[in-house]
């Protein structure tokens, strides 16, 4: 096999560290599960393992030993759901044209780029779709900008977390917010003050600095929700209790989608849903509810909200390889993988010989998971 590719490995490293630039928050705060050595197909599955809650039982002195209480393990899947490529077509004419110009190798360089940049564009979307709609709860104001005077909301957040159970003190939480939030939050003065920030960072670089345990992020796949038009819904469950994530509901007319904030008459946490309301019930995320609530409780769907999202890196994972290829190889003349140095994302480039034309290729074959929606909360904006 030829290496057609070697002479150009260096545009293709200097265009990977161009793309790790870009303005990412999800990807590097959650679990990169990559791998440049091997191969996925489509509607492959990932499986992972989650034990439940602990029973606790009285210690009972005996000259036996006890059974102990048996416990379920649960089985938790990713599928990868991505095939993706970016195809660049070039004729000979094409590349004489350039190297009589700016040179080839500098176009192509450019085109390599533009090619990560925008398959990572849709990793970091999926991966903000797939947090935001698998939270437990919500805080803020939907339709309304979080830090306008102060960041209190980052210590609301972390109650939120922490009262869930998240490791609050491993340094592995974020915080992604969209520019408009950040903007936000490099105007509040005591962000801004040395003496009060205990840096300069914020105030000479523009850098976010951890709050509250929080490492501040920003993203451009930061998620708009559009609220489903659900109304006049009623709890249909005279015996709920806490932690209950299944949620019946009836008496009411239109859709209640997952990603809606949704509050109970006589509780005030703001519930997410995680599976849309179909057949009678909907699904809130883990724990569940925080209050048993009365039958015929009223339920509202709250307002469109912007999507940021705080949570725990092992509570949202990005799985990516190479996509598969046939045994023996396809009718590539060239491949190469590269690792992304900064993301850590994997990409194959390949290179396909036709009559008096090449084609190049940039692809990636990937699946997001949200683990734990326990560790997931949103800050609504």
């Amino acid at each position: 096999m030829a290496n057609v590719l070697t002479n150009l490995a260096a545009d293709i490293y200097v265009a990977a560290d161009v793309v790790g630039r870009e303005l990412t928050g999800f990807i590097p705060a959650a679990t990169i599960n990559a791998n440049g050595s091997e191969r996925v197909a489509k509607g492959d599955t990932v499986r992972a393992a989650f034990t439940r809650a602990a029973s606790v039982v009285d210690v009972s002195e005996a000259m036996t030993i006890p059974e102990g209480t048996d416990q379920t393990v649960d089985n938790k899947t990713l599928s990868i759901s991505n095939s993706r490529a970016v195809q660049i077509p070039y004729t000979g004419e094409d590349i004489r044209h350039l190297n009589n110009g700016v040179g080839f190798e500098t176009v192509y360089g450019d085109q390599i780029a533009q090619a990560m940049r925008a398959l990572v564009n849709e990793m970091e979307a999926d991966l903000a779709e797939e947090a935001y709609t698998n939270a437990s709860r919500a805080f803020g104001t939907a339709g309304t900008t979080p830090f306008a005077s102060n960041f209190s909301e980052v210590a609301e957040l972390r109650q939120i977390l922490v009262d869930n159970g998240m490791p609050a003190n491993d340094g592995q939480a974020s915080l992604v917010l969209n520019t408009v939030a950040g903007t936000n939050l490099r105007q509040l003065a005591q962000l801004q003050k040395v003496n009060e920030a205990g840096g300069a960072d914020l105030l000479r670089q523009g850098t976010l600095l951890e709050l509250q345990g929080l490492s501040l992020r920003e993203s451009a796949q930061v998620q708009a929700h559009t609220k489903g038009t659900g109304s006049s819904y009623l709890l249909n469950d005279a015996s709920s209790a806490i932690g209950d994530t299944t949620i019946a509901a009836d008496g009411g007319s239109g859709t209640i989608l997952a990603g809606d904030v949704i509050t109970f008459n006589g509780d005030t946490n703001k519930y997410v849903v995680n599976t849309a309301f179909s057949g009678g019930s909907l699904a809130i995320g883990a724990p569940g509810l925080r209050l048993a609530l009365a039958n015929d409780a009223p339920i509202t769907v709250g307002n469109s909200f912007t999507a940021n999202v705080a949570f725990h890196r092992r509570a949202l994972e990005i799985a990516m390889r190479a996509p598969a290829v046939p045994e023996g190889g396809d009718a590539a003349d060239d491949a190469m993988t590269v690792q992304d140095p900064f993301s850590g994302l994997v990409f194959e480039i390949r290179v396909y010989r036709g009559y008096r034309k090449t084609m190049i290729e940039v692809a990636a074959a990937w699946g997001v998971k949200a683990w734990k929606p326990d560790f997931i909360a949103l800050l609504l904006g």
